[in-house]
């Protein structure tokens, strides 16, 4: 089936109607694109799939909710996002339970480095994968997203200040790691 026989509003509409054809268009169209979003929040591809996964369905069951106000890229993209967050929240709280008390490291990420010109994305998402998983929560929050501290510690149930603090933190590491990519 052909993504460019159909216009956005037209595959809404059989979205709304439950229409399977419709649902599988929707998907190829955004599923590549969120997948990286995915990626980037959980470092390892069997989690970032389960990601996309428990996010499109979300997508479908409340497409109704859409309102055509905004891009639909984006509304896809806030339910990927939170969709994410909202796993990685219960993978800290089962492992908090089970198995340690320790908090999770949180931080973000932003550079001047004239390294990340030179680096294929999949290089850069696999240095962001590196970070400790409180870490790239954080750097997709702040640095791709958007969000102030002030939001990503309420969203978090953490301190503006730990946001921060963390957000130094991973800056370092990659700044580091980018150097050493770099041989500098």
């Amino acid at each position: 089936m052909r993504l460019d026989l159909y216009s956005e509003g037209e595959i809404i509409s059989g979205c709304r109607q439950g229409k399977r054809r419709f649902q599988e268009l929707l998907y190829r169209r955004y599923a590549q694109k969120m997948y990286g979003i995915c990626l980037s929040y959980a470092g390892e591809r069997p989690l970032a799939q389960d990601m996309l996964q428990e996010a499109f369905i979300k997508v479908f069951r409340n497409i109704e909710n859409f309102r055509e106000e905004g891009s639909l890229e984006g509304w896809i993209r806030r339910i990927v996002v939170n969709t994410a967050i909202d796993i990685l929240k219960q993978k800290a709280n089962i492992i908090d339970k089970y198995f340690f008390k320790e908090e999770i490291v949180r931080a973000s990420y932003h550079t001047e480095s004239e390294a990340l010109p030179k680096l294929q994305i999949d290089e850069i998402l696999g240095l962001i994968a590196r970070l400790p998983e409180g870490a790239r929560v954080i750097f997709n929050l702040f640095a791709v997203e958007g969000y102030t501290h002030r939001e990503i510690a309420e969203q978090l149930n953490i301190s503006e200040g730990t946001s921060k603090s963390q957000y130094n933190r991973a800056r370092d590491l990659l700044r580091n790691w980018l150097e050493n990519l770099n041989g500098k």
